[in-house]
């Protein structure tokens, strides 16, 4: 949800906005020396292809991005995640990069005191302790659900990451399948993003954003969903559902896409596509309530879609 340092690297720990990563320091998760790294002419701005594609530098902030008319108007999905993010002072300092790329949220993890997988140690204190706001789809030894909402919102639009080592990383490749538990990421030692390409929007798609919170402002999602579609002649002719705060990595809801996929938009479809959306979900001892939540959210946006 903020920006963060990109990568930790031997050498150090990369520093953008820093705006999560001044808390780690504060608190002692994170020690050692700092990189200060700049934004230059590839690594920051709204860049346009001709073919309706865009790319958007590492350094772009997420108050540039949501407030942006025009990539509002292309990716109205992605621009209502943006705005779901954190608090408007946060959105002015935090980075598309630093927010793809920032550390756990986990409660054991933040506690400078608790060894825990994404720190060296032995195993995850959460699985076995207060697990209430974790996966609902156990797929690793970590059962954090991953903090990007962006990253979420990427993966529905089928992004490209690009970074400083290799020119084409999908959302996946990025932040891996979630089977390890000791890493944020898969970014290497000292790789850092430089910037993230969607392709040219659908003729005639639609898209919207929904997250389940606890509050009403500033609070981090218990499930996030974002949906692109096509209806054509009262039918689905695409779909993508993406979804965060419900596993290690953000997921596809492939089981739900399939399910709607060439069906008419009736309430009925898209009731038994909700359903799909739970699908493979592994939820632990007090999270079995997100599948609910999910399910629910899934069903809105379709439901808002095919009006």
């Amino acid at each position: 949800m903020t920006a963060s340092a990109m990568i930790a690297t031997q050498a150090g720990e990369f520093r953008a906005a820093g705006t999560d990563l001044s808390e780690r320091r504060r608190s002692g998760v994170s020690k050692g020396p700092l990189i200060d790294i700049s934004a230059t002419s590839d690594t920051i701005g709204i860049h346009w292809g001709s073919d309706g594609s865009l790319r958007v530098g590492a350094f772009t902030t997420i108050a540039a991005i949501a407030g942006d008319a025009r990539v509002a108007a292309a990716y109205p999905g992605m621009i209502a995640s943006a705005h779901g993010l954190a608090t408007p002072q946060v959105r002015h300092l935090a980075t598309l990069g630093g927010n793809l790329a920032q550390r756990s949220r986990c409660w054991y993890f933040r506690n400078p005191h608790i060894a825990c997988l994404r720190k060296g140690g032995p195993d995850c204190p959460a699985r076995s302790g207060n697990h209430l706001y974790h996966v609902a789809f156990d797929l690793g030894p970590c059962v954090a659900p991953h903090p990007s909402t962006m990253a979420a919102a990427l993966l529905a639009y089928e992004a490209k990451v690009i970074t400083d080592q290799r020119s084409s990383l999908t959302i996946s490749d990025l932040l891996g399948d979630g089977r390890n538990g000791a890493a944020d990421n898969a970014l290497q030692p000292g790789e850092m993003i430089k910037s993230v390409e969607l392709p040219s929007p659908l003729q005639g798609e639609r898209a919207h954003y929904k997250r389940a919170i606890s509050r009403t402002h500033a609070e981090w999602p218990l499930v996030e969903v974002c949906a692109r579609a096509v209806v054509k002649d009262g039918t689905f002719q695409f779909v993508r559902l993406a979804a965060g705060g419900i596993a290690p990595v953000p997921l596809r809801l492939a089981a739900a896409e399939a399910a709607l996929q060439g069906k008419s938009a009736s309430a009925a479809n898209i009731a038994s596509a909700a359903e799909q959306a739970a699908a493979g979900a592994k939820p632990l001892p007090m999270t079995g309530y997100k599948l609910d939540l999910l399910k629910g959210l899934v069903r809105d946006l379709l439901e808002k879609i095919a009006e």
